[in-house]
């Protein structure tokens, strides 16, 4: 049989399908916990229970192996990722400080180098490579990874390519370039996402090991994809040198996923179009699909609040799900994420000492800040710490800490909660918290861990709010679904509007409160119509959607697999790679450059030009796409020739240059 076996790795759940690769039927299925401090353990038990199934087939079966995970993308949520130094070559200091993009360059560690290019793709200056010398020198034993951006890159990489051959030499560390990831003109927006791209290295390198470990244990031995953002599949040793391709995989598996599964349901959503609601457990992923293709975001997707220039799946992400932190501001109202906190039923499941500081807190109150919330060891430093941070580790190496716990013993006091912050962001330690997860375990409607445990921790909000505790669950369901609703209403205006912060604007505030919670007080009310059905997935739309539905008057799905959705969305994409290539007419009036990926070309005839690219690109394009695991691989050119009607003569036009994009399609190259 050719089988292959979809993965997701979550924030909370490790999903496993068996699929048919040839037919599409789902197989089997399966979930368990992801294990964040050792990945390949949930991985394992997934793997482990999906063949234990009835009928599951043996696992020298398996053709295909596909991963698709949303870590990357909760990574860069949560504002986590490994240490790195950017080198910016030919950028403006000045310039970058006075337009303010300091805060777009997602690390504090920014080097500039003397270099760069024009917009023809001439030097600009030459490269200092002993200022780059020097600055990889210092930094090479305090980071995990490098980013080098380079002035107009897109059209001459060869400083890039220059700093990357000097980087490897000196460190060895992992090394992301900015022509790597986009043929788009934007300086700063390429910095940041060399930068995001850089911090994940790491983080999918150590996935995706884990996984191979695993595999191996249970002897599977068929290739190794991962889902990038656009749906489509890559060999994992492409993934883990552009793991910002692989930002809004699990959106963009889901999408993939949910269209399949509701067609195998026999709901007749194949016309017109529908809505995508994966509810996780960090984030709440939205996405349209027409004709059962997502949509792609030309302008780069965007994950929290950084605009990266990664073609993906055009997904509306916000920081809202099952694992949600749920808080009490300064004036005791609930606060619902963005970040993902561990569950204090699940915590209590694994570690049951924690019952009994829930019960004293629900005895003795803290503060808003500090109560419900624990911290916990997740794995060993890369680097030196100093006193402090290892004094905060020396408390949590028996197990997970209250915070009022660590306040207590630290000399510093309640500073000792800036240490923490920074541990949680190099993701040294994990928080514990009250989350939707728990409501629903309080109220009874879920009964997967410690029900006591998230009991205790609803009342301590419940007496800090002065309410009871159904009360305070209930309005924590209520907001889940209400600011998945918001979100979905946001997608939508901003798709047919380009409203991007409608939602900061009082009125439209008031207006969907008006209509989402059906507020019988004012004499003004409003209903709201989303015209195309929603398929929902994910493993708690039951509790959270049909509220949804509700409040938007709109036809809700949720299939059967809903909640491994995206593993069966892992294995249905096939391998795309697409390149852009420019030709632009020169000053001189009579040169045609042709911008390669590998550097650049001059004619004097426009056909020429476009058969030269035509005939390096066709191998190129189909070598990349080999390398990136396709099979029978086929490429198309598309053409655009720009031009403008010259205003002094009648129909006269000037030709301003031609963009071809060149497209390698591929099936998954399975085990033979």
């Amino acid at each position: 049989m050719n089988i292959a076996l979809g993965i997701d790795t979550g924030g909370t759940y490790t999903d496993a399908a068996l699929v048919d690769h040839t037919t599409g039927q789902v197989l089997c299925t399966a979930k368990a916990l992801t294990t964040r401090i050792d990945l390949s353990i949930g991985i394992g038990q997934a793997i482990d229970a999906v063949f234990q199934q009835p009928d599951a087939p043996d696992p020298a079966d398996v053709s295909l192996v596909s991963l698709s995970t949303t870590l990357a993308t909760n990574a860069i949520v949560e504002g986590q990722g490994s240490p790195i130094c950017l080198l910016l070559i030919g950028y403006d200091p000045a310039l970058i400080k006075q337009y303010g993009f300091e805060d777009e360059l997602v690390t504090d560690d920014v080097v500039y180098v003397t270099g760069g290019h024009d917009i023809h793709g001439d030097e600009a200056a030459p490269l200092d490579e002993g200022a780059l010398r020097q600055a990889v020198l210092e930094r090479r034993d305090q980071v995990e990874a490098f980013a080098v951006s380079s002035y107009f890159a897109v059209r001459n990489p060869a400083h890039e390519l220059r700093a990357r051959d000097l980087i490897g030499e000196l460190t060895g560390r992992p090394v992301t370039c900015g022509h790597d990831l986009t043929t788009r003109l934007n300086s700063v927006r390429r910095a940041t996402t060399v930068a995001l791209n850089a911090r994940l290295v790491p983080l999918l390198r150590e996935l995706i090991e884990t996984l191979r470990q695993a595999l191996a244990e249970r002897i599977i031995t068929a290739p190794l994809m991962v889902v990038k953002g656009d749906g489509s599949l890559v060999r994992a040793e492409w993934a883990m040198q552009r793991p910002i391709e692989t930002i809004l995989s699990g959106p963009a598996a889901s999408t993939v996923g949910a269209w399949h599964l509701a067609e195998e349901n026999g709901a007749p959503l194949k016309d017109g179009g529908l809505w995508v609601v994966d509810v996780g457990g960090t984030t709440t992923d939205i996405a349209v699909l027409r004709d059962g293709r997502p949509s792609l975001n030309p302008e780069g997707a965007q994950v929290g609040r950084w605009r990266t220039m990664v073609e993906a799946v055009d997904v509306h992400t916000v920081g809202l799900g099952g694992d949600s932190h749920v808080r009490l501001d300064g004036e005791r109202r609930l606060l619902i994420g963005p970040r993902r906190v561990v569950p204090l039923s699940l915590l209590a499941s694994q570690y049951p000492q924690i019952v009994d500081e829930l019960r004293n807190q629900a005895v003795v109150p803290h503060r808003a800040d500090l109560a419900n919330r624990f911290v916990m060891a997740r794995r060993l430093p890369a680097r030196p710490l100093d006193d402090d941070e290892q004094a905060v580790l020396r408390h949590l190496a028996s197990g997970p800490v209250s915070l009022p716990f660590l306040v207590r013993q630290s000399r510093f006091g309640s500073m000792v909660l800036r240490r923490v912050e920074d541990l949680v962001a190099e993701r040294l330690v994990m928080v514990a918290g009250f989350t939707p997860t728990d409501a629903l375990h309080a109220m009874g409607r879920l009964e997967l861990w410690d029900a006591e445990a998230a009991r205790l921790g609803a009342r301590v909000y419940a007496a800090m709010g002065k309410r009871s505790v159904e009360d305070l669950c209930r309005a924590v369901v209520e907001g889940v679904s209400n600011r998945a609703a918001t979100a979905l209403v946001s997608k939508v205006l901003n798709d047919e509007a380009h409203s991007h912060d409608w939602e900061k604007e009082p009125t439209a505030a008031l207006l969907l409160n008006r209509a989402l919670n059906n507020d019988l007080v004012s004499d003004l009310g409003l209903m709201l119509t989303l015209r195309r059905p929603v398929v929902a997935i994910g493993a708690p739309v039951q509790a959270y959607m049909p509220r949804v539905a509700e409040r938007l008057h709109t036809r809700l799905v949720i299939p059967p697999h809903a909640e491994v959705a995206n593993a069966v969305g892992a294995v249905a994409g096939g391998v795309v790679q697409r390149h852009r290539v420019l030709i632009s007419p020169i000053e001189d009036g009579e040169t045609l450059r042709v911008h390669l990926p590998h550097g650049v070309s001059d004619f004097h005839h426009l056909d020429k030009a476009v058969a030269h690219a035509e005939e390096e690109m066709d191998v190129w394009i189909r070598s990349q796409a080999r390398q990136a695991g396709a099979a029978q691989v086929e490429v198309q050119m598309d053409r655009m020739d720009r031009e403008a009607l010259v205003s002094s003569g009648w129909g006269d036009q000037i030709y301003l240059g031609t963009e071809l994009t060149f497209t390698a399609v591929g099936r998954p190259s399975p085990a033979t």
